[in-house]
């Protein structure tokens, strides 16, 4: 077995002994690969899942008469699942980092949205910055947490990617289109068609198993970006916030937020590539879906 960086984490063993092995032909090969890809997708989405059965399970069975606010509580969790994650060598220095950008960025556009009214938090908190709990910050965190971790952990390649520097320019015009179009006209259209111009040739590479495959980036970030609608619906019916149209009982969230999604995923994954690398395919390893 290849010897593990020690910059890697426990989970990286684990990986390259299930890469490693051999498979005999037929079937078997297709079938191991799909396996292996649900389960480094499901070790990448760890941090996330976590929250999101914190969530619930406060939802549903956390004591009204606690002495403790349910925000409250759900902030320590968080912030003791990211000491454990730490702790027993779950993620990288790197992806720690990352997740503190991700906090920080996260909870600035909360305070600004919360304010003017784009959503609100129902219940009561102590450990709050204005309006927002600062367990709000950890839900950006888990998106941070989880394209660091699957970056690192399906070996991400990219062709056709555009020149970073651009990368860098329209992430920051979607981070303060967030704000601006509160006052200014919305130019969401105009990013979608720079997005479209820049990365719409851009492949990504992600090896599963022993080959890399290939799809499009723009298809990818609207997987993810469904995938994160999906977790928002479960969110709020949790009552961890609730949008306008919320405020007489639960209703599932409008899939056009999925393209604030969207555009919310071109800038984690801008802040991820700060620090994890752009790395062209070797073309000779490399299998198209």
């Amino acid at each position: 077995m290849k010897p593990v960086p020690s910059d890697q984490t426990r989970f990286a063993r684990i990986r390259l002994t299930l890469e490693q092995a051999a498979i005999a032909p037929g079937w078997r090969g297709p079938v191991f690969e799909f396996l292996m890809f649900g389960f480094k997708q499901g070790w990448a989405c760890q941090f996330g899942a976590l929250i999101l059965a914190l969530l619930l399970g406060t939802h549903f069975f956390y004591p009204a008469s606690a002495p403790l606010h349910r925000y409250d509580f759900l902030t320590l969790c968080a912030l003791a699942i990211q000491i454990g994650m730490i702790a027993f060598r779950l993620e990288t220095w790197r992806e720690v980092a990352v997740i503190g950008i991700f906090h920080i960025v996260g909870t600035v556009m909360e305070l600004f949205k919360t304010a003017a009214g784009s959503w609100v938090y129902p219940e009561a908190s102590l450990l709050h910055i204005g309006a927002v709990p600062l367990f709000s910050g950890f839900m950006y965190a888990a998106v941070g947490s989880y394209i660091a971790r699957v970056w690192r952990i399906f070996d991400f390649r990219f062709s056709a990617y555009p020149p970073r520097w651009t990368s860098f320019v329209l992430a920051a015009a979607i981070y303060v289109n967030f704000f601006a179009h509160h006052w200014l006209p919305d130019v969401r259209p105009l990013l979608f068609g720079v997005t479209g111009l820049l990365f719409g040739r851009c492949r990504i590479w992600f090896r599963p198993l022993h080959h890399h495959r290939s799809m499009p980036l723009l298809l990818g970030w609207f997987l993810v970006a469904l995938f994160i609608w999906f977790a928002e619906n479960i969110a709020t019916f949790a009552n961890a916030w609730n949008y306008p149209d919320q405020a007489g009982g639960w209703r599932m969230v409008s899939p056009m937020k999925m393209a604030a999604w969207y555009l919310l995923m071109i800038i984690s994954f801008v802040l991820v590539s700060l620090v994890s690398p752009i790395r062209r395919p070797v073309l000779q390893q490399t299998r198209l879906l």
